[in-house]
């Protein structure tokens, strides 16, 4: 069986005030109780053998906390509070269907992880860029080229972030009414 549904702007608009709520509270602050309640959510949801649409959402909860972990990477400042604040929504156990509910019990958290990833494309696209470089780097580069090549990429990703509001502004400002997700 097969099951679409569309969501409407004042769908986006609950999830998204869900999400504001919980990124003011004391859990968005606690960067291990964020961490470790996403990889519990992951662990718990596959258990499950949801969806594969949630299968496949929830599983994008591991790259965002490897963005955390990875001291390569070193995400550091806004950018780092950016996807701790995402993560921070999975640790909330009152969350609009109980997880327990078979089938669709993590759907609502499905859902969530798509706005969040949607709002962290950029970085997500600069993180798998950057594991890429490091996977297929030449082995005489140094550690040097790892760290010019992240430098860079963090560089673009916040550029494109900054970019894409201000078309966003733009867009608000009378150009144009189409909604625009917003997360953060």
């Amino acid at each position: 069986m097969r099951i679409t549904f569309e969501l409407s702007d004042r769908d986006i608009r609950y999830f998204r005030d869900c999400l504001k709520r919980v990124q003011t509270g004391d859990r968005a602050s606690d960067e291990q109780v964020v961490v470790s309640g996403a990889l519990q959510l992951v662990e718990q949801a596959l258990a499950t053998e949801p969806p594969d649409f949630v299968r496949d959402r929830i599983g994008n909860l591991r790259q965002l906390v490897e963005m955390l972990r990875d001291d390569e990477w070193r995400l550091e400042g806004e950018d780092r509070q950016r996807v701790r604040s995402a993560l921070a929504y999975f640790v909330n156990p009152d969350d609009l269907i109980p997880d327990r509910v078979p089938g669709i019990g993590y759907l609502d958290d499905a859902i969530m992880v798509e706005l969040v990833v949607q709002e962290l494309r950029h970085e997500i696209q600069a993180y798998e860029d950057f594991c890429e470089f490091r996977k297929t780097r030449p082995k005489d580069a140094g550690a040097e080229a790892l760290e010019t090549r992240r430098r860079a990429l963090q560089l673009r990703m916040r550029r494109r972030r900054r970019r894409e509001r201000q078309m966003r502004a733009a867009r608000t400002s009378g150009v144009s009414r189409r909604p625009i997700l917003g997360l953060f």
